[in-house]
């Protein structure tokens, strides 16, 4: 029994690192443009312009619902926490989803700012997306052990992974508060 859960154990290890470098190759692609999901010079869909809006909606409500779910997990009702966590995955699932389609359209944006708020700009952008790309495989891992119920795994796990999801989502935000009077579309 105890050789099958390490088996088990190195399964999940692989496949949370499988999906974590699959989607950082795919983000990194389509960036480069080396793959395109819209070829070039076709017409973008207009419902591909609301996506940066969606997504800070999506990141605001995983920043709500993570805040939400530590509240009740401090309080033992676990039913709750784990419903709340399942919700928040689905959410940024979908706004990985979503993030990918919009970048995939080639469209740039340059911030605008000069001065320090510039400063402060890139600062948050740069530590979002270090982050971003470090919290997938710790959300996964987490995300498993505590469906797995083996509590003092994912207790250890979300140590690191909640404070990080958490400053991921309200980064993405801001972001995209400090971005949105910059676009063009």
């Amino acid at each position: 029994m105890h050789q099958y859960n390490i088996m088990n154990e190195k399964s999940t290890f692989k496949l949370v690192t499988g999906i974590s470098i699959f989607v950082f190759l795919v983000i990194i692609l389509l960036q480069s443009k080396l793959i395109a999901l819209f070829p070039e010079n076709s017409v973008i869909p207009g419902w591909v312009f609301f996506l940066p809006k969606f997504n800070a909606i999506l990141n605001g409500t995983c920043s709500v619902l993570l805040l939400i779910s530590l509240y009740f997990i401090k309080r033992k009702q676990i039913e709750i926490h784990k419903r709340l966590n399942i919700s928040t995955f689905i959410l940024s699932s979908l706004f990985l989803v979503s993030y990918i389609v919009f970048h995939a359209t080639g469209i740039k944006t340059t911030y605008g700012g000069t001065g320090a708020i510039r400063t402060i700009y890139y600062f948050i952008l740069i530590t979002h997306i270090i982050l971003a790309a470090i919290v997938l495989p710790l959300v996964l891992l987490s995300f498993n052990n505590g469906l797995k119920l083996e509590v003092k795994k994912h207790r250890k796990l979300v140590r690191w992974s909640y404070p990080i999801w958490l400053y991921v989502t309200i980064t993405g935000v801001i972001v995209y508060l400090m971005i949105s009077p910059y676009y063009t579309f």
